[in-house]
């Protein structure tokens, strides 16, 4: 039977249930202005040709490299002002990641949905002041976390009174850096009254797989979002990037930019399919 599932408004979309899914795309950090309006205008191009709804999305700060020297991001002062120039030129909302409750409060000021990591999806102070902003919220589901256990998370947010929340699917850890998806996860999670994403490039990262960052088989991204588009979603998740092997940081996870429209095709096929039963 179709589940009933709560509207969540982030700036002009609503992600709930619909025909056609939402994506959330783009590189996985900000590397500078040009690159990301490059990205945004190539991603709104082929997502316009679809009639698919579209949130930009690449994070000022990635606080959980696997080592110090790791690429992280311009920072937060550089970093919101590319993605304010972003939404503002192209119209588009825009998401990023936030890492500590005293961020919060100015990513709010640009960011039309805030994403909680995977790794603090069960920090009750973070979960909260990203509530309290009004603002939809985005948690990954922990890698570490059984899916019915988001349900305490979505508590949290929802005890501020903000309700415009979403979960995303991201893997679970399997073994020594490695994660495997479990499809049930995603009909589990939208049984909670909220929409569910599939993050289908972070799920075939190996952690740390490559000593001092992780590794990845994007390959496989693209039968994880086939996959998740049977089982039923609201939205897709992909980091994309025109040249993943030099990309600063998840390039070996990240799609190629010029496959993106062939993936997006088949998952518009697949969602229309399965919408009547969600």
């Amino acid at each position: 039977m179709p589940q009933s599932v709560r509207s969540v408004c982030i700036g002009n979309i609503t992600l709930a249930g619909s025909t056609p899914f939402v994506l959330i795309g783009g590189p996985c950090a900000l590397e500078n202005e040009a690159h990301a309006r490059m990205m945004a205008e190539k991603i709104i191009e082929i997502t316009t040709s679809l009639g698919i709804p579209y949130i930009f999305k690449a994070s000022y700060d990635k606080a959980n490299r696997s080592s110090l020297g790791g690429y992280r991001g311009p920072g937060m002062d550089e970093g919101l002002r590319i993605l304010s120039a972003i939404k503002a030129d192209l119209k588009i909302p825009v998401l990023t990641d936030i890492h500590t409750p005293e961020e919060v409060k100015k990513a709010a000021e640009v960011a039309d949905i805030l994403q909680v990591p995977a790794f603090l999806c069960r920090q009750t102070d973070l979960l909260l002041a990203a509530g309290n902003t009004g603002k939809a919220v985005n948690v990954k589901k922990g890698q570490f976390m059984a899916p019915w256990d988001m349900a305490n998370v979505i508590k949290k947010i929802e005890s501020t009174g903000n309700c415009n929340i979403a979960i995303t699917e991201r893997g679970t850890s399997f073994g020594y850096n490695n994660l495997v998806s479990d499809m049930r996860c995603l009909p589990i999670i939208r049984k909670m009254g909220v929409p569910v994403i599939m993050d289908a490039t972070h799920s075939v990262q190996l952690p740390s797989g490559q000593g001092g960052c992780s590794g990845g088989d994007r390959e496989m991204a693209h039968v994880l979002a086939r996959a998740a588009a049977a089982a039923g979603i609201d939205g897709m998740f992909l980091e994309i990037h025109q040249d993943p092997d030099t990309a600063p940081c998840d390039g070996p996870n990240m799609i190629r930019l010029d496959t993106l429209k062939e993936l997006l095709e088949t998952i518009l096929t697949i969602n229309a399919a399965v919408t009547p039963f969600k």
